[in-house]
């Protein structure tokens, strides 16, 4: 991942954080009334007791890690997808003309499944073709797993952060209650504090599920392109193979 890119998503991390934490919105009344101030989101939060901190600081690590992980795959797929237009056409002139040390030296040169896939291709060369499709299958087995390297954390985060948030609203609701069932008298105050707890981590929890989900099946799409690229590839090299010489 480029440095570039992190300090990109680094200042949106730092950018939601101060918007929705420590920005105080105003409201103005009338023109003729004083505007009124309402409390940001951290300070109801840290009046909403320790569970529902907890609950909050747990969604904020999983956001983290999600938009790590999305980041980081983004960025490895995407260049695990580039394709280079002369690789194969190079491969197969070098093949030709019996230059297999060049064709291994361009697949060593060449930081992409594809040109791993084909380099153990060339290492079998004078094998039956099906243990050379083997060996290639397998390398390309082994570069999908690598691809698809951290997508199952972030589908565990897009399914869990929402029951972690519902699970801040019910307690926030029986904090409310509690509240409400020893309080003399019973006025808005009393279940405001429940009710915020209830309302900000359940917020959290959707809007961070939503996020890591829609996350994870843009770069399940594009895992699903580079393999129909490495499955492309492997077939013109195996017909390259068997082209008579």
């Amino acid at each position: 991942m480029s440095r570039f890119a992190i300090a990109k998503y680094a200042q949106m991390l730092l950018t939601f954080l101060n918007f929705f934490l420590f920005q105080t919105p105003e409201l103005e009344m009338d023109q003729t009334e004083p505007v009124v101030e309402s409390d940001n989101l951290l300070s109801v939060l840290m009046d909403s007791g320790y569970l529902s901190i907890a609950i909050v600081l747990i969604l904020l690590v999983l956001f983290i890690v999600g938009l790590y992980i999305f980041v980081e795959r983004y960025t490895t797929i995407k260049a695990a997808g580039r394709e280079d237009q002369g690789f194969m056409d190079r491969i197969r002139m070098e093949i030709s003309s019996g230059n297999m040390a060049n064709a291994r030296a361009l697949c060593t040169t060449t930081d992409s499944p594809v040109a791993r896939m084909v380099d153990k291709g060339l290492q079998r060369i004078g094998r039956p073709l099906r243990d050379i499709d083997a060996a290639v299958e397998n390398v390309g087995n082994l570069e999908i797993f690598r691809l698809e390297k951290g997508l199952s954390t972030l589908a565990s985060i897009a399914g869990a952060a929402p029951m972690i948030g519902f699970f801040g609203t019910v307690t926030g609701m029986i904090s409310a209650f509690y509240e409400m069932s020893t309080a003399d008298n019973i006025t808005p105050d009393v279940l405001a504090g429940g009710i915020y707890s209830a309302l900000l981590t359940t917020a959290a929890g959707l809007f961070i599920g939503i996020l890591a989900f829609v996350g994870y099946n843009l770069l399940v799409a594009s895992v699903d392109r580079v393999v129909y690229k490495i499955e492309r590839t492997t077939t013109e090299f195996m017909d390259l193979l068997q082209e008579p010489g």
